[in-house]
């Protein structure tokens, strides 16, 4: 299998101390929900498309359990719309470090906006985006991060 990976890394350890985290509840959760926010790793692979998004991330599991729209509340032109926005920003502070935080802009992403990869790459790669924003106080574009 072709492994293209969107890896969305930010580093919890050195971030953690300094930024707000969102209070989520985790009462509502069901076992089976719970153990998988304890995993910090998100990985949604598609054998078919041969592409696979990798996020490594503290609290974006249980965040995304608890806080997003539901899978199919957005069409996925309307995700990748918004990816391919919020990729060429991102991309655009890796690339100059100098004005933005260089631990939470490590790694480019590679996203191509002629490729169709999927429903589910798309969801939580949109998702990811909105986390991070929230999380971290950062914009990456023109719209207000929102759930």
């Amino acid at each position: 299998m072709k492994n293209i990976i969107l890896a969305v890394v930010a580093i919890g350890f050195l971030i953690g101390c300094h930024s707000k985290k969102p209070v989520v509840s985790q009462n509502n959760l069901t076992e089976e929900q719970l153990a998988a926010a304890q995993n910090d790793t998100v990985s949604i692979s598609n054998d078919e498309l041969e592409y696979e998004i990798i996020i490594i991330e503290p609290g974006f599991n249980i965040w995304l359990m608890t806080n997003a729209r539901p899978e199919g509340y957005y069409s996925q032109s309307f995700l990748e719309n918004r990816n391919y926005q919020y990729v060429v920003e991102w991309n655009q502070r890796v690339m100059q470090s100098r004005g933005f935080d260089p631990n939470l802009y490590q790694l480019p992403i590679d996203y191509n906006p002629q490729i169709d990869y999927g429903y589910e790459v798309n969801y939580k790669l949109y998702n990811y985006f909105i986390y991070f924003q929230l999380t971290y106080n950062q914009r990456l574009g023109p719209f207000t991060p929102r759930i």
